[in-house]
């Protein structure tokens, strides 16, 4: 079975070359067509985008993008519509994931582009959400207007999917033309969006184009790079870097690379009756998508003292991850993938000799692997369900070992009473953590979370002011002064 992927603004009579993907998963397989622009194409796309953006696209005003948005969003919550129905169908192939979790995480994450939560994107960024559309007067004396640029380059990750509608959905709302480039890993789900905005709203079918090229193209990126007022780029730090290194000094990069997330266990969360559900909800923050994204947890540091002890978390946590296992079973690994996990739980498993304390939990298929130690450590694992547990007494035995990787840090999942939660965060923010959740929150970030610490839209707008002085001084020329 073939199908389309991406989108393409209307550039007159034009062949394009198409690159087909192929996927398989267990029996089923698919080919994905999506176009393979010449350079002499991409710069036509370029310029009918930002033509549009700037004739189309900025004439709309806040309020009637984020309820076109809203519509688009309500059909691919809707079931029974054809595009959710295609994701539900292809997403599990393309990305080998369990097809109820895509499912389920499909709905949860869509959720965060209603109509309301866009409302709350617009005002926690910009406090008055008219500033995108008119000059807005300010406390301090004058106006000010936020102005977002003609073009933004999106350089998309597939390791969660669906994942660009964060930036792509940014991009809309500053009334920008965006051009996104998907991976392979998943390129299907931002092009469904596109061709259901100009379902919903015809005009806007220029404003926007879902391409595709094999990653380290530098011809195909320069095309882009050198025209786009905005680069987004996710992916590895090392091709973030590279990307960098190509683009003009005056061109905006916000760059968003990978990060170590981990979780933090109260003894207060651990009696008897309380500590079945924080352990429940840590494994459903391992098992989301298999631990790929920035905000999956890592290791889970237990305060010993209370009723429950680390090392009965590490095995509650093992019958967890077995049960998740049976109901949404674990993608298949990559041969790389395999030989990864394979070579850390040997390692594992080596050091158990000189750690008589310490205990390697997992099935016959290592579908799952949950490591139990004393030993204070702050190490990355190998993802796909591997998880360590490591006891410790105060919050001070840990913040040492965050110092070496404050750069990497994004979210800490807690399990915590109130006056520790507040207590724990001043001490994780001042170490680099840019975002606090509960337990089985850390792979589902609230509407208008503050992305690695930065906000959504500000950083893509430039902000133009009317200072007070010039407002004066424009009164002696107006046509009422006597």
């Amino acid at each position: 079975m073939r199908v389309q992927a991406g989108y393409l603004p209307n550039i007159g009579e034009n062949e394009f070359a198409y690159k087909v993907l192929k996927y398989r998963n267990k029996d089923e397989e698919i080919a994905v067509e999506i176009p393979l622009l010449t350079t002499e194409q991409m710069n036509e796309v370029i310029q009918k985008v930002k033509q549009a953006s700037a004739e189309t696209l900025k004439c709309y005003s806040s309020t009637e993008i984020v309820n076109i948005i809203d519509q688009v969003i309500e059909r691919l919550l809707d079931r029974g519509t054809v595009y959710r129905q295609m994701a539900e169908r292809f997403l599990p192939i393309v990305t080998g994931y369990d097809k109820e979790m895509i499912r389920l995480g499909l709905t949860s994450y869509l959720k965060t582009f209603r109509k309301h939560e866009l409302q709350r994107f617009l005002v926690e960024d910009l406090g008055n959400p008219l500033l995108l559309d008119n000059f807005q007067p300010r406390v301090k004396g004058g106006f000010s207007k936020a102005f977002g640029p003609d073009l933004i380059t999106h350089i998309w990750s597939g390791n969660v999917p669906a994942l660009p509608l964060w930036s792509f959905i940014s991009g809309l709302l500053v009334k920008a033309g965006n051009i996104g480039k998907v991976p392979s890993a998943e390129p299907l789900f931002a092009g469904w969006f596109a061709h259901l905005i100009v379902e919903v709203e015809p005009k806007l079918a220029d404003c926007f184009a879902v391409v595709w090229w094999k990653g380290g193209d530098e011809e195909r990126e320069e095309a882009l790079f050198q025209q786009a007022d905005v680069v987004v780029g996710y992916g590895g730090n090392d091709s973030l870097q590279s990307l960098q290194q190509r683009m003009p000094i005056t061109t905006r990069f916000l760059p968003f690379g990978h990060k170590i997330s981990f979780g933090i266990v109260s003894k207060l969360s651990l009696d008897s009756r309380k500590a079945w559900q924080s352990v429940h909800r840590a494994a459903l923050d391992v098992i989301r998508y298999d631990q790929q994204g920035c905000y999956s947890p890592h290791i889970f540091y237990v305060q010993e003292g209370g009723n429950v002890s680390p090392r009965e978390f590490a095995r509650y946590m093992a019958n967890e991850l077995e049960s998740f296992q049976k109901r949404y079973p674990r993608r298949d690994l990559s041969m790389e993938e395999s030989v990864s996990l394979s070579s850390w739980r040997q390692k594992e498993e080596m050091s158990m000799f000189n750690q008589p304390d310490k205990e390697v939990l997992g099935n016959e298929t290592n579908d799952w692997t949950v490591v139990y130690e004393k030993e204070l450590d702050f190490a990355p694992s190998c993802l796909n369900r591997v998880i360590k547990v490591i006891s410790f007494e105060s919050i001070d035995d840990i913040l040492p070992l965050l110092a070496p990787y404050r750069s990497f840090l994004q979210t800490v999942g807690v399990a915590a009473s109130p006056k520790e939660l507040f207590q724990w965060a001043e001490l994780l923010g001042k170490s680099g953590v840019t975002r606090i959740t509960a337990l089985g929150s850390m792979t589902s970030p609230e509407a208008a979370w503050h992305h690695d610490g930065r906000f959504n839209l500000l950083d893509l707008v430039n902000i133009v002011d009317i200072e007070s002085s010039a407002e004066d001084y424009s009164e002696q020329f107006a046509p009422y002064v006597d």
